[in-house]
Formats: C-alpha cells, sequence, structure tokens
C-alpha cells in the first residue's frame, strides 16, 4: 500500500471523550487478537523523581501518567506523552502491556471492533494493604462485571526462605 493510501485512512487509533473516564483512545479500524496498538512513550525517569512528579494524595483521588518499567527506570507519558496515555484502565480489558527492550508497548489480547475504547488493566501495586479507603483513593470508573472496583493489585506476597539441611 502506498503511503498517500496510508494517509487517506488516517490513524489506527483516535482519542475521543470517553465512556469510562475522561478521554480515552478508541479504535478506527478493526484490530486484531495479538496486534501492536502503540508504544507507551513519554519521558524517562526515575523512582524519586516520578515520586516528586506524583506524590500520593492521601485525603482524595489520585492518577498517574507512570509506567513502571524496571526498578529506577519509569515512562512519564505525562511529559512528552503520546496518545498511549489516554488509554483507560478497565477491569476487564481489551489489551494488556509488554515491554520489550526496555520499552512499553499495547497490544490487543482479542480483536476490537471500530469505534470500541481500548483498556488495559494498569495493575498498580498498592504499597500497603488493600483497605476501603486505600481503594477508594484509586479508583476504577471501568463498570464490567469483573470490576474490582480500583486500579490497584495487592503487592506479591515475599516469598519464604526454605530452610535447607544439609545431607
Amino acid at each position: 500500500m502506498s503511503s498517500s493510501k496510508a494517509r487517506r485512512r488516517g490513524p489506527r487509533i483516535v482519542v475521543r471523550r470517553s465512556g469510562i473516564h475522561g478521554r480515552g483512545v478508541f479504535a478506527r479500524r478493526r484490530l486484531r487478537e495479538g496486534e501492536t496498538v502503540c508504544e507507551y512513550k513519554g519521558e524517562r525517569i526515575g523512582e524519586a523523581e516520578s515520586g516528586r512528579r506524583y506524590p500520593e494524595n492521601m485525603d482524595d483521588l489520585n492518577h498517574t501518567f507512570v509506567f513502571g518499567v524496571e526498578h529506577d527506570l519509569n515512562i512519564d507519558g505525562g511529559a512528552k506523552g503520546n496518545i498511549a496515555r489516554w488509554i483507560n484502565h478497565a477491569c476487564d480489558s481489551n489489551c494488556d502491556t509488554y515491554e520489550k527492550d526496555k520499552r512499553i508497548y499495547v497490544r490487543a489480547i482479542r480483536d476490537i471492533r471500530p469505534g470500541e475504547e481500548l483498556s488495559y488493566d494498569y495493575a498498580i501495586e498498592a504499597g500497603e494493604r488493600l483497605t476501603k479507603t486505600v481503594k477508594a483513593r484509586w479508583p476504577c470508573w471501568c463498570g464490567t462485571k469483573k470490576c474490582r472496583g480500583t486500579v490497584l493489585v495487592p503487592a506479591p506476597k515475599p516469598r519464604k526462605k526454605v530452610k535447607r539441611r544439609a545431607a
């Protein structure tokens, strides 16, 4: 296909007002299961800068455009970001994310119809017990049957050390 023909078709995804929350990203054409939809772009920052830019508000709602890649490497979609920062969370989502070469990509996990809003599970690890109060600071508005009411997930439990006896 020539590049002029591709340009006439327009982008595969667009930002519009969302039924989930604020702005959202919508498919303009069918996206196939397994298809990489876009890269999550933004400024690459460390943990300290991430905490400075997005301190947790203990008395109100929170949000962030920071996507953790690995320890002390995050992508802040709020700074130098692209369309991916507007993809909303849903507990029963149609996309997931994957990392390759310290970059984050969004991929369709099922076929997505034109006009359908894209979503993935943010699965933000809670740094504390998931109480009703903690969940309320990080709410989910997806409204799916599987909605857990928060974008948070419990932090993984530490693995128990196995004591080995000498043979």
